[in-house]
């Protein structure tokens, strides 16, 4: 599918296939963002979510297919597209018996952006507290990142994305066990840094939180089953494909709910 802008996309990719020990995780992707957009990506497990992130990123290698971010291609100019990219992994945990700031997390995203051999700047710290601040978090600047909530934790992992400056933002399952306070917070900056003109790709377990912010949706089983905008394409019958099992949406005024495709994927 492509999402029409302008003539450069931001991110395209071609007859994309991954295999693991010969099983295919994913097969024959092809979609272009040809615009600054919020997509979110949903599929059950195994659906091949991350490894479509991964692939994007340069950390796999495709079997066939063709992948260019903002005009480089990857995996051959993987190091140039990870300067252009902010990314939060599933699940990632520092080892908290290393006495790691807050502030020391965040501005891990600033030596990701100069590369390790140049010294961070007053504007470097400039730009993480900014990115701290985004998230609320101004005030743990100089606390301990072990001592931390889980949430909180995750509210930092994505300030340090920010603090990269990235013209893309790729987050996998970044609202997996947080609070409802912090997932707002979290959707709130994205949609602002998409209006700000950064594209996020963002893989998602629940789809229901992100419906009213999503400018497009992809349903992801291996292959593409569909990709568009949510009213176009959150259907009973597209989202069981997806699921290989029967999803309910109901439709609540105006809003979209979806039923028995929240399991953790």
């Amino acid at each position: 599918m492509e999402v029409e802008g302008s003539m450069n996309p931001v991110v395209s990719v071609k007859n994309l296939s991954v295999a693991y020990e010969d099983k295919l995780a994913l097969e024959d992707i092809t979609f272009e963002l040809k615009e600054q957009a919020f997509l979110s990506i949903i599929g059950p497990n195994g659906s091949g979510k991350t490894t479509l992130l991964k692939a994007l990123l340069g950390m796999v290698r495709p079997v066939t297919g063709i992948i260019r971010i903002l005009g480089y291609e990857v995996p051959s100019e993987r190091y140039e597209v990870r300067k252009q990219i902010g990314y939060v992994p599933q699940r990632e945990r520092i080892d908290p018996t290393k006495p790691v700031l807050v502030k020391d997390v965040v501005l891990m995203g600033r030596i990701a952006k100069k590369g390790w051999s140049r010294r961070l700047t007053e504007k470097d710290h400039d730009v993480a507290r900014r990115a701290l601040e985004m998230v609320e978090m101004n005030d743990f600047w100089d606390e301990p990142y072990a001592h931390l909530s889980g949430g909180q934790q995750q509210r930092v992992l994505i300030a340090r994305a920010l603090a990269t400056e990235p013209k893309l933002l790729l987050l996998d399952e970044p609202l997996s066990g947080v609070d409802a306070a912090t997932q707002d917070v979290i959707l709130n900056v994205l949609r602002e840094e998409a209006d700000r003109g950064v594209t996020v790709i963002m893989v998602t377990h629940d789809l229901n939180p992100l419906i009213e912010v999503s400018d497009y949706v992809m349903l992801l089983n291996r292959t593409i089953i569909a990709m568009g905008r949510s009213r176009d394409i959150l259907n009973e019958y597209l989202l069981s494909r997806t699921f290989m099992r029967r999803v309910s949406v109901i439709m609540a005024g105006e809003k979209i709910v979806i039923s028995g495709a929240d399991h953790h994927a």
